[in-house]
């Protein structure tokens, strides 16, 4: 099965409220990079009273932007996907702003406790003070005045992310679990490939017909799209085990080759990438490593666990 169909083509028309559905409207934040592609989107959801999907980082012209939009309507609430710091901190001052609920899976956590001497490379992008008013459990529900939200637990690229579904109109906003533009990143200790990869599953269960990510444009064949990034991580994780059969034990040597052809600003988490498919392929019982795996530990083929 062939991997999944990017689509570049996206216009982020920074600072202004594009429909993008029926009482749904997008703006982007002018904060593009090689993580955020042309910037983090935020979702305004409803008419009279409308709840605020991601509002982004600490950035006053994005808060300026919003507040334009939401002008005459009340905000009841503030559904934050995941604790990055490009999607949940401006929270805190739209609720000041707004008196709105703060809405998530939780404060921000790993994915698994640190090993000794190990460090978190996204601590620095991790929003530690985020604490939602409102804690979602999956299937949890928020409601307004002619719409609803439904919080699914899609862990993977955070331990807390959660995607919104929109109740009756097929449309989930899937956050950075499944975005239009490139795969998600996967980094251990924040996130977790075998999270991930059941979180892919959990979704190709549900049938929403349009995903709005919260980077780049939409997804409109969600179906066909879960399947392709499924097959794409299957083809890493193969790529993993083919070059520690070629000898490649350490994983600077395995993203040489295997990330060849990707920007080298994206190396490092490209190296975190391969560690999150380590570590589930230690679990898997196929790999092998001395103590815990970690970026600078040696690889190995389990015996009898390549196939």
């Amino acid at each position: 099965m062939q991997g999944p169909d990017f689509d570049l083509d996206f216009k982020p028309a920074h600072g202004e409220a594009v429909t993008v559905a029926d009482d749904v409207q997008r703006i982007t934040v002018n904060n593009p990079g090689p993580f955020t592609f042309h910037g983090t989107n935020s979702y305004i959801v409803g008419k009279r009273s409308v709840a605020v999907i991601d509002p982004g980082p600490d950035d006053e012209a994005h808060l300026e932007a919003l507040m334009a939009a939401l002008a005459g309507r009340e905000v009841t609430h503030i559904a934050v996907s995941h604790t990055h710091r490009d999607h949940s901190p401006l929270a805190r001052r739209l609720k000041a702003a707004t008196g709105a609920l703060i809405v998530g899976e939780g404060p921000h956590r790993s994915a698994r406790p640190l090993h000794t001497g190990e460090t978190n490379p996204f601590a620095e992008s991790s929003d530690m003070e985020f604490a939602p008013d409102l804690v979602l459990a999956d299937g949890g529900r928020i409601e307004g005045d002619g719409w609803s939200l439904t919080g699914l637990t899609t862990p993977g690229h955070t331990a807390n992310h959660m995607a919104f579904a929109l109740d009756g109109t097929g449309i989930l906003f899937s956050a950075d679990h499944v975005m239009a533009w490139a795969t998600t990143i996967v980094a251990p200790p924040d996130g977790a490939m075998a999270d991930y990869m059941a979180s892919l599953e959990k979704l190709l269960y549900r049938d929403e017909h349009l995903y709005l990510p919260g980077h780049g444009g939409p997804v409109t064949e969600p179906a066909s799209f879960l399947r392709g990034l499924r097959a794409h991580r299957k083809m890493r994780e193969r790529a993993v085990l083919e070059r520690i059969r070629a000898g490649d034990s350490r994983i600077p040597d395995m993203v040489k080759v295997i990330y060849a052809s990707t920007d080298i600003r994206l190396h490092g988490a490209a190296a975190l990438s391969v560690l999150a498919h380590l570590e589930d392929l230690i679990e898997q019982g196929r790999v092998e490593t001395d103590g815990p795996p970690s970026l600078l530990g040696a690889y190995r083929l389990a015996p009898g666990g390549a196939g």
